[in-house]
Order: C-alpha cells, then structure tokens, then sequence
C-alpha cells in the first residue's frame, strides 16, 4: 500500500516533526506543501493530511493543494498540530466534495504564540 503525508508546517515546524517522526517508523513518502503545490496523488492508496491550526483551520497551502490535487475516493487522514483547539472543518469541507473517506485524525496539542498569547 503507497502512503502520502501532505503537510504545511510554517510557524514552530512542530508539523513537521511530527510527519518525519511518522516517517521513520512507517513507510510513507512526504511531501511538503508548500514548496511542491503540484503533486499527482493518482497512485496512493492512502493520503494524509497535516498542518498546524491557524485562525481555526488547516493552512491554506494545505487547503488549496487538496482542492487542486486529491484525486475523487482516496482514503484519507488527517493530522494537526495546535496551540487553541484541534479544528478541521475547513479540510473536511474539500474532502466531502472529494468523496473521501477520512479514516483517522490525530491532534496534537501545542503552545498559542498568536494574539494576546504571544509572549515576545
């Protein structure tokens, strides 16, 4: 079975530990959002899908790689790094419309450096 994580990690790079942690212990190839906008997903069997939480939804490269890339019927997951509350509405919404099957999600929580929470 071919396995994909799609992600964005553009704050702290915590996403981004957490998929290359992922990485080493499972068999998936990585591909970061970011700088690759344009990836033919055809050939994997499973996509995941992960970025940190910003203003309650998934990063917008995330966002429009999806919209753009995820072949119709795919299984999917998602992962998400965050400092308020795990939120993933705004990728589910592209994922309905791409008839996927969300078949997990993980969360995990982190520190809020945004707004009145930002201590520098």
């Amino acid at each position: 079975m071919r396995k994909a994580i799609v992600y964005a990690s553009v704050h702290h790079g915590n996403t981004e530990k957490l998929v290359k942690g992922i990485a080493e212990e499972c068999q998936v190839d990585l591909i970061d959002a970011v700088k690759q906008p344009d990836v033919d997903l055809s050939s994997y069997d499973m996509i995941g899908f992960a970025s940190g939480i910003y203003f309650s939804k998934f990063h917008q490269s995330i966002l429009g790689f999806a919209e753009k890339n995820l072949p119709d019927d795919k299984k999917v997951f998602l992962i998400c790094t965050y400092g308020g509350s795990s939120n993933y509405k705004s990728i589910e919404q592209i994922l309905d419309e791409k008839r996927s099957k969300v078949i997990g999600k993980f969360g995990c929580k982190g520190y809020d450096t945004f707004g009145p929470f930002n201590k520098s």
